[in-house]
């Protein structure tokens, strides 16, 4: 069985992975699962400004073993200009998941080691909270989740909820709930909507996992 890191843009990300995707990986016997926040250069940690710091992080832990399995859990959401075929894959007018579809290809062919699978979210962590109200519920008064539920049920799935600056998943709770807490909330809100409603609901991010478990397990 193979080590599997998942590169991450910040702490949500990092929070998710542990809380959320690790407990479903190990009822696939995958055990060893890691969440890395993006090195930035000067020891930062956690954002996706510059492709360079990304690729870095990759190129490091594919060398470190060889059994390993490396991804990325990164934002289509102001992706960097300087990602791998940016200029070929964000033509204006091709609608959002060709544009990341054609970034992921370009991005693994970038890096050209079958250890690494690339993905790119669409369009952020934000975007799986609406995979069910049931979470915003959970937590919040009537006047909030009765808010949300308009945007639940306007999506059959919530990957292609706008990822403009004003229409964002995370704007959208932001303007609801201004003091909306990414970290904390998001990751309660995602643990009580559940793995298996996000597998659901996003066809994208349920390909991402299902061909983790299957290369994790080779």
């Amino acid at each position: 069985m193979k080590r599997l890191i998942i590169i991450v843009e910040g702490q949500t990300e990092q929070e998710f992975v542990a809380s959320v995707l690790a407990p479903y990986f190990r009822e696939k016997e995958i055990y060893s699962v890691t969440a890395v926040p993006i090195h930035k250069r000067g020891g930062g940690k956690g954002g996706m400004s510059n492709y360079d710091h990304l690729k870095n992080d990759i190129v490091k832990f594919l060398k470190s073993e060889d059994d390993i399995i490396v991804t990325t859990f990164v934002d289509f959401f102001r992706i960097p200009t300087n990602m791998p075929g940016y200029a070929d894959c964000m033509i204006e007018g091709v609608p959002h998941t060709d544009q990341v579809n054609c970034l992921e290809k370009s991005f693994g062919q970038a890096i050209n080691d079958e250890r690494f699978v690339p993905y790119i979210q669409l369009h952020e962590f934000e975007a799986l909270l609406f995979c069910s109200n049931k979470g915003f519920e959970y937590f919040y008064d009537d006047t909030i989740y009765n808010k949300t539920k308009e945007i639940v049920d306007a999506f059959v799935n919530p990957e292609d909820i706008n990822s403009s600056p004003q229409t964002a998943p995370s704007k959208r709770l932001l303007s609801i709930k201004p003091d909306y807490d990414k970290v904390i909330e998001g990751n309660l809100i995602a643990m009580e909507v559940g793995i298996n409603s996000i597998l659901e609901k996003c066809p994208r991010f349920k390909a991402w996992v299902k061909k983790l478990c299957e290369v994790v397990a080779k």
